[in-house]
């Protein structure tokens, strides 16, 4: 299962790269309808999600008495549920901008590049016992890296559909 995590990891990596090359700088930082972020805006707010992915993988974990892996379809359904709008907390949300295409892309590399290799070298059945996650309660890091992964996903829908409402 770690192989199959790391994989996702470094695709939907690189599935955001290339999304975002997909804006033209000045899209980049374009508001597409009332209420939206921008691109950039989406951008760094998964930088800021997506920071605390290493920390957590190679924080101290403890036993788990349950499936590692228990809680991450309930975590897919949550997040990969597009008809329910979240909210996201005060610490993640993004700055107004501008935000620079190349900084960002190099800033999601840095964020990215050591969950995939922790990713492949912890322990991903121990529980990250230091957050409980609303609805959820302490997650395992196999589980926290599936958050990151649908997360991901979540958002490059959304990156998606911005760059659609721009043309």
């Amino acid at each position: 299962m770690t192989t199959d995590i790391s994989t996702a990891l470094n695709n939907v990596k690189q599935e955001l790269q290339q999304t975002i090359w997909g804006f033209t700088q000045e899209q980049f930082n374009l508001v597409p309808f009332v209420g939206s972020w921008t691109a950039g805006q989406v951008a760094e707010h998964i930088i800021r999600f997506s920071s605390g992915g290493a920390p957590i993988l190679n924080a101290p974990g403890t036993v788990s008495e349950r499936d590692p892996a228990e809680k991450i379809e309930q975590l897919r359904d949550l997040f990969l549920n597009f008809n329910i709008k979240m909210i996201a907390p005060a610490f993640i949300e993004p700055s107004g901008g501008p935000h620079q295409k190349n900084t960002v892309i190099s800033s999601l590399e840095n964020c990215f590049s050591p969950m995939i290799e922790l990713s492949k070298s912890q322990d991903l059945t121990l529980i990250y016992p230091d957050f409980d996650l609303p609805q959820f309660g302490t997650l395992t890091r196999l589980e926290w890296a599936y958050f990151m992964l649908f997360h991901t996903q979540r958002h490059i829908r959304q990156l998606n559909n911005i760059k659609e409402n721009l043309k």
